[in-house]
């Protein structure tokens, strides 16, 4: 206790030279932090420190709290697409178009032509129904947001079909019977985890159903005995039972992938052309764009699911927006780089 005695006050300590160099960098307020922190550890610890000691303490505090937290690394994990560091790079073009709205007011929310309020997904709309041949497309803020969404709109309370091999887990633990789960629609499996045919998917159906679900597989295989059912097969059982047919295509692709020596990705086009009614994507991966969940299909569909009020709890941000529409501008001039 009388060692404590020789402990400095906290006015003493940031009126000395050191601290007030620090204070020219940092702010007072932030230097004023580090000094009480650093005297309650010596308080804690009965251990006073030298000055010298103290001060490059108070200095590390202050340092530790302006760290910048995400920074720009090398990927050289040999995975191009990875979760951890960020996904895809954007182009330079989508950064800039980011950057160029950030610091502005923008028409987010704003139709010039009318001017009255808009919706923020229509400033992408077009492009998208352009690129990927859907009748009505709706961005929100990530894919599994897309997701939720679209289960939470078009089949809560009601029962959708899942084979059995696709009930998949990504990143982060995101499971897709969590999510079911979560959006108030119930899961029926079928099919085994290797093989699953049309005819389970059609046995399946009763008038509690609202939607077959298919799922893609982007981060596993299963392969040997195996057997699956392709969107155009399912496409035909829906449309006889009259029910939805959705996909979550995750990472979600324009281009083909076999082009460029790269394993073969369904196209985003392929899966409306067979026959989707509601399809979800992702824009930050095969896409090349910022972090943002694509809705393409039929109009009704696309419009009944960004009715629904969780459509606001998951929209998309106007910097998103903004790298999004100069990623997609690329895609429409073949100028990917």
């Amino acid at each position: 206790m009388d060692a404590l005695r020789a402990l400095p006050s906290v006015h003493q300590v940031l009126e000395l030279a050191e601290a007030q160099a620090l204070v020219t960098v940092h702010g007072r307020a932030l230097v004023l932090f580090a000094v009480q922190r650093a005297l309650d550890e010596e308080r804690t610890t009965g251990t006073i420190a030298d000055p010298a000691a103290r001060m490059a303490r108070i200095e590390a505090l202050a340092g530790e709290l302006r760290r910048p937290r995400l920074r720009p690394v090398i990927n050289a994990t040999g995975v191009v697409l990875h979760t951890n560091l960020g996904r895809a790079p954007m182009a330079s073009a989508a950064a800039q178009a980011a950057a160029n709205i950030a610091g502005r007011y923008s028409t987010l929310e704003f139709d010039p032509r009318t001017g009255r309020r808009g919706r923020r997904h229509d400033l992408v709309a077009d492009l998208l129904r352009y690129l990927t041949g859907a009748e009505e497309a709706a961005v929100v803020n990530n894919c599994a947001a897309a997701v939720l969404l679209m289960l939470t709109a078009l089949a809560k309370g009601k029962e959708v079909i899942v084979g059995r091999g696709e009930l998949v887990e990504i990143g982060g633990g995101f499971r897709m019977p969590d999510v079911m789960r979560l959006s108030g629609a119930r899961l029926v499996e079928v099919g085994t985890t290797n093989r699953t045919r049309a005819e389970d998917y059609a046995a399946a159906i009763t008038p509690k159903t609202a939607a077959i679900l298919k799922v893609h597989a982007s981060n596993f295989q299963v392969v040997g005995f195996t057997e699956s059912v392709e969107i155009e097969a399912l496409a035909r059982v829906a449309r006889h039972q009259g029910v939805l047919l959705l996909h979550d295509l995750g990472s979600g692709s324009l281009l083909d992938t076999a082009a460029y020596g790269l394993a073969v990705e369904p196209r985003i086009q392929d899966s409306l052309r067979a026959g989707t009614d509601l399809l979800a994507c992702s824009g930050d991966k095969l896409l090349g764009g910022p972090q943002a969940g694509l809705l393409l299909g039929r109009a009704e569909v696309v419009d009944r699911v960004m009715k629904h009020p969780l459509a606001r709890a998951v929209r998309i941000d106007k910097l998103t927006l903004a790298a999004l529409t100069a990623t997609l501008d690329l895609y429409l001039t073949q100028s990917m780089a």
